[in-house]
Order: C-alpha cells, then sequence, then structure tokens
C-alpha cells in the first residue's frame, strides 16, 4: 500500500492542505505559476503552510532515520514535564488540543473541540495553557510540544496563523486574544522543548488519529 502523503498548495485556486493528489491537482491545474509541494505528514504539511514556498522550494521533502549516534546524542526525554498536543479534523475543522504528564500520560487539561480550527492553533493555545497552568502551580516542569510552528508563535508572542476569523470560530479567536494578552502580560521561565518524535515515537498526549 502507498505511504499517504498530504499536500500544500501556497499558491492556486484555493490555497490549502489537501490528502488526495486529484484534490490538490483541482487547485494547481491551469493556474499559472501555482507554488505546491507533497509531505509525508499532516503535521508537516501544516507547518510547511504556515510558512512559505520559498523555504521548501528545492529541498528534500523527508530527512533520513536518525542514526545511533543521533538517537545517542539526543538522549532520552525530561520526564519532569508536561506535554501538550492537539488535533484538527481538516484542515480547517474541529479542532481540541490537550496536556498530560510526559511520564504517566495522565491528562492535566483538555479543550475543544472548537469549529474551523487548525493544528497549529490548537499547539499554540495548548502551550500558552500549559504556562498558565505551570505558573499557577509554581512548577519548574518544563513544556514539551511536537510542533515548531506554534513553539515559535509563542515565542514570539503572537499566532501567526493564515486563518481568517468568522462568526464560525469567534470563540476560537478569542481564546487566541486571550492567549496572546497572557503571554504579553505575564513572565514565565518554563523551557518550551521540542519533542523528537523520530527518536522518542509520538508525543505522549497525541490523539492517536494519525
Amino acid at each position: 500500500m502507498a505511504k499517504k502523503k498530504f499536500y500544500v498548495v501556497w499558491k492556486g485556486k484555493r490555497p490549502g492542505i489537501y490528502h488526495s493528489w486529484d484534490k490538490c491537482l483541482e487547485q494547481i491545474k491551469g493556474f499559472k505559476g501555482a507554488q505546491y509541494m507533497s509531505f509525508s505528514s499532516l503535521s508537516a504539511a501544516e507547518e510547511a503552510y504556515n510558512s512559505n514556498y520559498s523555504a521548501y522550494k528545492g529541498k528534500k521533502k523527508s530527512s533520513p532515520e536518525l542514526s545511533a549516534r543521533d538517537l545517542l546524542k539526543i538522549g532520552q526525554p525530561n520526564f519532569h514535564s508536561i506535554s501538550v498536543d492537539a488535533a484538527s479534523s481538516g484542515n480547517p475543522g474541529k479542532m481540541e488540543y490537550q496536556g498530560v504528564d510526559t511520564k504517566t500520560k495522565r491528562r492535566l487539561f483538555r479543550q475543544g473541540p472548537y469549529k474551523e480550527g487548525t493544528n497549529n492553533i490548537g499547539e499554540f493555545l495548548a502551550i500558552v495553557h500549559g504556562l498558565a497552568y505551570l505558573k499557577k502551580r509554581k512548577s519548574d516542569r518544563i513544556i514539551y510540544s511536537d510542533s515548531r510552528t506554534a513553539i515559535s508563535w509563542v515565542r514570539k508572542k503572537k499566532c501567526n496563523t493564515q486563518l481568517k476569523e468568522n462568526k464560525n470560530n469567534r470563540e476560537l479567536f478569542e481564546l487566541i486574544h486571550r492567549a496572546e494578552k497572557w503571554l504579553n502580560a505575564n513572565d514565565y521561565s518554563t523551557p518550551i522543548v521540542k519533542w523528537e518524535t523520530k527518536a522518542w515515537g509520538e508525543i505522549p498526549a497525541d490523539f492517536g488519529r494519525k
């Protein structure tokens, strides 16, 4: 069975992420200067879509598996931590997020589903929720996320999504504005660390819907 691919269309009749080549082709056929690329996972496609075509043009679509030396260098995860993740049925689609204890996978918080959200928005909200959760409890644990995009947004204190606000996702955008306000009003020392999926497998907060 062929491995499933996800297709990002940056420039086309309707930019977005598509789960089949036929759907992707509909958006680029006859469109002058179309920009598109395939990815092996939805998370990689979402990260690319929230970036730009020039960052990916001419580069390999996937990286090789980690060597034994790489695995040794990365080491093991820090279990004095919480892990966060989001899931979205579509892009945009119904989105929810959660945070769990990294070691036990005990759920610490869960929000959603919200209408017309994206994975990266959910990841962003999950990290901010985790920061507030740990600050309230004066905990020195770290936060793991497998989304470089969301980590970057949190550091910039801005949810830099391309999604537009409308009457269906207004509640979600209210949460985004609240999260941005929290980041700008609060100091925190909690490290936000990228979960090394290739070395450690799926993040413990994963919804298991891939």
